[in-house]
């Protein structure tokens, strides 16, 4: 039902167990930093450390040659978790060579920590977002009041700080300034590609090394640095590899919105030199859509000034561009997607006989076991998301009546032609009555499931519409037996709508199990073949024990937003349009563009 999915929503944008977040955009400059070389200027790199969910992870900047008052190109993708406090800090280092990062203090150009909470601005579409689901049933005109809203919104804020070395001591006059702009409202990205013609030649040797910068120019008067290409070597015909950058960061946009672009000759030692200029709009841009060709005259001011017959020092072209919508998991949600989930539960005899106390099968009359707890907190949030609440429930590892045979695949109501039970209840219910009906065998294999739940899913990925995705919750106590027919069946499965959650119940040595899950090195079948996209989480229950339903479900479900888009994105698939099947592909106007 409609209501239900509003709900699923409303948790989602509240930073509930399935946390759609915000996109924060960071980027980063630096003015009069230390000079540590003798013989030239510091060449220097910013690491960039993100405190997100618990977990630390580590990004860095390019190297700028020979240069105290650096403005970096490399732009930082942050998800922004209202609810947290997320740590951020930024070491300034100088760099040798090729070598990587060094540990002596003389290297160490500085260092700032701050959060990122004092770097964005206040997340109003949060809050707007929230107080419009709330209002949908009720209060429907006030929805498309909120939705015209919500995609005029974008928060931008810079932070400057003085750099720190150690002790708490100031390097000099050292700053760092920190741009941070969230990616709200209607947002999609551009891929760009220039080339230019016929350039100056700088060079007295061999030709020019040109490079281009790209700077949007603020309101306030400011520029912003959007993008900087590679160096191009002695050509005075550069053809620049295409880049990618949202449209909040070219324009903000607004397609009228200026663009002040420049063209360099290369020097290692950081004195480049200027070719020229020129001054472009995305309107401009969008003129290559319709067959026009688009391209500017580079000129130098000074050379237009001095010389009567200058004309210019070269033309830069836009040789392509290409407009990709982007969209969030609540687009597709809000489309109509349903999301079927299936658990699959170990039945095999490593869990001690279920009418014994220590058995993890056994059934507490005053506390469900690890297999209950980690089936109701995922399962409570799933079935928000899918209208008819009936959910597949599967076994393995068992012998089962009335041959008692083993088997790897088999429904726990055993009924072959109805897997489905009626609400996690119903799933609970079959489970306990499964229980005294089989008998704990082994061994422990998954693939049987796996390629079962993604042939259904496959069925239904031929569909060209974002109507249903599977989710595919499995519990078991012990490391796969099977693993290489399971690599197999996940490389299989991450082409198709499908996402696997692992729960590992119990005390086992689980190290094995992280071989299965993408976040430590990209999976492959035992041909070598990597998955198309990281469909695997596996979470260890036992980490889970003394907190709350709510915290293990945030855990184990915080990928499946991402892998939802990334699926539909992969086949350019777009959201369905509440009860009018898939929304246009239409890029325009501007501001129908949605938001990652």
């Amino acid at each position: 039902s409609r209501s239900t999915l509003i709900r699923g929503a409303v948790l989602a944008s509240m930073g509930g167990p399935v946390t759609c977040v915000s996109k924060v955009e960071l980027r980063v400059s630096c003015k009069a930093l230390l000079d540590r070389d003798t013989l030239n200027k510091s060449d220097p790199c910013v690491i960039i450390m993100v405190q997100a969910q618990g977990q630390w992870t580590e990004v860095r900047t390019e190297v700028i040659k020979s240069n105290l008052h650096p403005v970096f190109a490399k732009v930082f993708m942050v998800d922004y978790y209202f609810e947290e406090v997320q740590k951020l800090r930024f070491e300034v280092y100088d760099i040798h060579g090729t070598h990587s990062i060094g540990t002596r203090d003389d290297d160490f150009l500085g260092g700032v920590e701050c959060t990122l909470g004092q770097v964005s601005c206040y997340v109003i579409n949060h809050m707007l977002l929230v107080t419009m689901w709330r209002n949908w049933m009720e209060f429907n005109f006030i929805v498309n009041q909120c939705i015209h809203l919500l995609d005029t919104i974008v928060a931008q804020k810079k932070m400057v700080k003085p750099l720190l070395l150690k002790y708490g001591k100031y390097a000099a006059k050292s700053t760092i300034t920190v741009h941070a702009e969230e990616i709200s409202g209607n947002n999609g990205y551009l891929e760009l590609s220039f080339c230019a013609k016929k350039l100056d030649d700088k060079d007295l040797f061999s030709k020019s090394d040109p490079f281009l910068e790209i700077y949007r120019m603020n309101d306030d008067g400011t520029e912003q640095l959007v993008h900087r290409t590679e160096v191009i070597k002695n050509n005075l015909n550069p053809v620049w590899e295409p880049f990618k950058v949202s449209l909040i960061s070219l324009c903000s946009c607004d397609e009228d919105r200026k663009l002040k672009c420049l063209v360099w000759d290369y020097d290692s030692r950081g004195k480049h030199d200027f070719i020229g200029e020129f001054y472009a709009t995305f309107r401009d841009m969008q003129k290559i859509s319709s067959g026009i060709k688009v391209s500017w005259d580079c000129v130098n001011p000074k050379y237009k000034q001095k010389k009567r017959n200058y004309k210019n020092s070269g033309v830069v072209i836009l040789s392509d561009l290409k407009l990709h919508r982007v969209y969030s998991f609540l687009d597709y949600i809000m489309g109509g997607c349903q999301i079927h989930f299936t658990v699959a539960i170990d039945f095999t005899a490593s869990n001690g006989d279920p009418r014994n106390s220590c058995s993890l099968h056994y059934i507490n009359p005053y506390q469900p076991n690890e297999y209950l707890k980690a089936l109701i907190a995922v399962g409570e949030i799933c079935q928000d998301y899918d209208s008819d609440k009936r959910f597949s429930a599967l076994g393995f590892g068992a012998r089962i009546p009335p041959n008692y045979e083993v088997s790897h695949d088999f429904a726990i109501n055993f009924n072959p032609e109805d897997d489905e039970c009626e609400e996690i209840q119903g799933v609970v219910e079959a489970y306990q009555n499964c229980l005294p009906k089989i008998q704990l065998y082994g061994p422990t294999n998954v693939s049987p499931i796996i390629s079962r739940i993604a042939k259904l899913a496959a069925g239904e990925g031929t569909i060209k519409d974002a109507s249903r995705y599977h989710i595919l919750l499995i519990l078991t106590d012990g490391v796969v037996t099977d693993m290489a027919d399971t690599r197999e069946a996940i490389v299989r499965a991450s082409y198709q709508p499908l996402s696997i959650i692992i729960v590992g119940v119990g005390n086992a040595d689980f190290t094995d199990m992280q071989i299965l899950d993408g976040d430590d090195g990209v999976l492959r079948s035992p041909k070598g073949e990597p998955v198309l996209r990281d469909i695997v989480q596996f979470v260890p229950f036992r980490d889970f024990k003394t907190a709350s339903p709510a915290a293990l479900a945030k855990c184990v479900l915080a990928e499946v937003p991402k892998q939802v888009v990334e699926y539909y994105s992969h086949r350019a698939i777009s959201p369905m349009s509440p009860g009018r099947g898939p929304s246009p592909p239409a890029l325009s106007p501007l501001t129908s563009i949605p938001t990652e």
